[in-house]
């Protein structure tokens, strides 16, 4: 790999950048303290393939951002994992919610004049790029990279036309990713819209009084459990002009588990292989004998899963073609109905009406989780057929860009594999065929 990257010039990343920084709460950590809302603070996690999910970021106030004033992030920042998945990077762009801070876990690259920085993004998610940083990982438990590592990473010198075509390439996928997020949110206002919650925002109450009849029938005495904003919501659904009902009498639940054969190769899911807009991002392949335990629940096309862990209750994903006949994990609720098209179920739950209720459901000590009765009673408007048909669409259009996204980025590394395995002139019009193919 090194001979083929060699044959050609070649720098290391530390002589082509102006700086390479991680430096992030290792000696604050006692200090931060994080918010549902406020300035996105980056973790390895945060990084995938070419973008940013911001859905499952932490969040700090501005003087948290300001006492971590190294750390803060710029735009046209090229980022690197250096821990969990080493090796994932992106690129920073002027459309993303600055001000953004990061963890050490998250190299940050200012490039010289010499190397745009998506270029270098697209280099280091070839398959020249992964494979160096694959051999970094120091440590026997948690393994990490560090900087004196990656400073020693080799990057071809490519021409600056070259870099420009993979640049815009690059660009385009991550427009495309952005114009997604946007078409989603869409989906999710047409619904908000519709049950009159537009601009509604729940409210957290010191305290909440409730009479020991209702306490006494609901078995709980958590004060969480009676918060205003969760009868708010409950409210709202109940007024809705179209009626409502139970999720319980509105969905068929899969509880039942799937014993998978010993010799039999399945795809399985996990709550990591779920990104914040729905997407099934990967899946592990493996034999029933060697998944794990919580393997149990077998999903069909159509089907929606459900993550019932407090703080991952906005995992919830469509199963697709792709993904019919595959296990997931017994920490998804499994469902589907005739009541709802999957799109509409998919955004009503993963929406203020779902996820407040999710949360108010959840119960338990060591495991925080909603259990199937409490599943069963949240309560879920009927929304309109021709409702449903408008968030059916705008969901498959934001599905629709975000394979365009995916490609785009795929051609981009691509091109520069080819360009170091063959020569820069094949592969621009390689690449200019794909994105023909892409746009077309």
């Amino acid at each position: 790999m090194e001979r083929s990257l060699k044959c050609n010039k070649w720098s290391y990343l530390e002589d082509l950048s102006d700086s390479i920084k991680s430096f992030g709460a290792y000696s604050l950590c006692n200090q931060i303290e994080y918010r549902e809302d406020g300035i996105p603070f980056l973790r390895a996690t945060d990084i995938k393939d070419g973008h940013v999910d911001f859905s499952g970021a932490l969040r700090i106030d501005s003087d948290t951002h300001q006492l971590l004033w190294k750390s803060q992030i710029e735009p046209e920042t090229v980022l690197l994992t250096m821990s969990g998945t080493v090796g994932n990077s992106t690129v920073t762009n002027g459309a993303m919610p600055y001000p953004i801070n990061s963890s050490q876990d998250v190299a940050k690259v200012i490039t010289g004049s010499s190397l745009n920085p998506y270029c270098l993004s697209a280099f280091l998610q070839s398959h020249y790029g992964r494979m160096q940083t694959a051999r970094l990982p120091i440590g026997s438990v948690q393994q990490h990279v560090f900087l004196w590592q990656i400073n020693k990473l080799i990057i071809p010198e490519f021409s600056r036309p070259f870099q420009s075509e993979i640049a815009n390439a690059f660009k385009a996928g991550q427009s495309a990713r952005q114009q997604a997020g946007a078409v989603y949110d869409l989906a999710q206002e047409i619904l908000l819209s519709e049950l009159n919650l537009a601009d509604w925002q729940p409210q957290h109450h010191v305290e909440s009084v409730r009479n020991f009849s209702e306490v006494w029938s609901a078995g709980r005495i958590d004060a969480e459990y009676y918060q205003p904003k969760y009868y708010e919501v409950v409210n709202a659904v109940k007024g809705y002009r179209g009626g409502w009902d139970t999720l319980g009498n509105l969905v068929n639940l899969k509880g039942v588990n799937f014993p998978p054969d010993d010799a039999t190769e399945y795809r399985y899911i996990e709550l990591a292989n779920i990104a914040g807009n729905g997407e099934i991002t990967d899946c592990t392949v493996g034999l029933g004998a060697d998944l794990p335990s919580r393997a149990r629940r077998k999903v069909s096309a159509g089907d929606v899963i459900v993550s019932s862990i407090e703080g991952s209750l906005d995992s919830i994903a469509l199963i697709d073609s792709q993904y019919d006949g595959a296990l997931c994990s017994t920490g998804f609720h499994v469902i589907n109905s005739q009541a709802f098209n999957t799109e509409t179920l998919l955004v009503l739950l993963k929406s203020a009406v779902g996820q407040l209720q999710l949360k108010k459901g959840c119960s338990g000590t060591i495991l925080t989780a909603i259990n199937k009765d409490e599943f069963s009673r949240i309560v879920l408007p009927k929304i309109a057929e021709g409702t449903q048909a408008e968030i059916r669409q705008k969901v498959a259009e934001s599905a629709a860009l975000r394979r365009q996204s995916r490609r785009l980025l795929e051609s981009a590394k691509r091109a520069v594999e080819i360009a170091i395995e063959e020569d820069e002139g094949t592969a621009m019009a390689w690449l200019e065929g794909e994105r023909e193919g892409i746009t077309r």
